[in-house]
């Protein structure tokens, strides 16, 4: 029997096993993915399925583990330019090392770490204090608190077309009728923040069009707003630069790696990291508009003493 794509009220709390009302519930207090048509809500049954899977805490251990290293370095996570740009130099200068990156999404990277799926996560999840990232999520997602390292901080707002021709200057605005956006997915940490900002606006989300238009990178994100087919999106201002964008800025951000206690002296680990500190490293992120690397490869957890 095939899947159904959208499901109604009641085949949502059956889904489930619960009952209609606090489903509604879950809509407004725990950001279960609805939309209302016709004044009635429907239930995007891919996107429930990633609600659950972000909102889960108790994993089975994994069955497997990374094997020694041997040259091959695993980072998977957060999308970002300068990371993606790294990525590259660091197979440059180490022929004998080999690194590759799985695009998942911040909480994605935190449950690939694990699951030993990959030896560094990336991640710029907002805790609700607004003041610290990622601390929070890798202790319920972890069973020990992985050591972070700072990658960059950078710059996060919303992108639109160049001129801006739909005069949008703000988070509210993105609500205004005739505005199309473009979204990224649930578990990235550009999403929380923007469903965050939205919230505080007190904006309905269902009621933006383009919203559940997801896609997997900023630069997507950035060239779909650059063709004309979206007029806006959240994202980072790199993007922004590079595209000739016009951007809204929102708040700086911290993008830390994550890495479990275990792996942190892997050789292909220590060669990632202390490129960090490398003038070359420092001039590739001078290039790009919208980040800032004066923390970059510093230990942020554990904390000195």
């Amino acid at each position: 029997m095939e899947k159904k794509a959208l499901l109604n009220t009641r085949e949502v709390a059956h889904f489930l096993d619960i009952n209609e009302k606090m489903a509604y519930t879950l809509i407004t207090e725990k950001g279960l993915p609805a939309t209302k048509i016709t004044g009635k809500w429907l239930f995007p049954m891919k996107l429930v399925e990633q609600w659950i899977e972000t909102n889960t805490i108790n994993y089975p251990k994994p069955s497997t583990s990374l094997p020694p290293y041997h040259g091959l370095l695993i980072i998977a996570g957060s999308n970002d330019l300068l990371l993606d740009i790294t990525i590259s130099l660091f197979n440059t200068l180490y022929p004998d090392h080999v690194a590759v990156f799985g695009n998942l999404g911040s909480m994605g990277g935190l449950r690939a770490l694990r699951q030993n799926l990959c030896h560094i996560a990336s991640s710029h999840l907002l805790q609700e204090n607004e003041n610290e990232y990622n601390f929070e999520f890798a202790t319920k997602e972890l069973e020990k608190m992985p050591a972070v390292v700072n990658f960059c901080k950078r710059e996060q707002g919303i992108l639109v077309q160049k001129g801006n021709p739909k005069k949008i200057n703000s988070i509210a605005d993105i609500a205004r009728s005739g505005i199309r956006i473009v979204n990224r997915p649930l578990g990235t940490g550009t999403r929380l923040l923007f469903d965050h900002k939205l919230k505080e606006a007190g904006i309905n989300c269902e009621k933006i069009k383009g919203y559940n238009t997801e896609l997997h990178r900023h630069m997507d994100v950035g060239l779909e707003i650059l063709s004309g087919r979206a007029d806006a999106g959240p994202g980072i201002k790199p993007v922004a630069s590079l595209l000739g964008l016009e951007f809204i800025p929102v708040r700086w951000e911290r993008y830390d790696l994550l890495i479990t206690k275990e792996r942190f002296f892997d050789k292909g680990v220590q060669l990632f990291i202390g490129l960090l500190h490398e003038q070359t490293f420092i001039d590739l992120a001078k290039n790009l508009d919208g980040y800032d690397v004066t923390i970059s490869g510093k230990v942020v957890f554990p904390q000195e003493t």
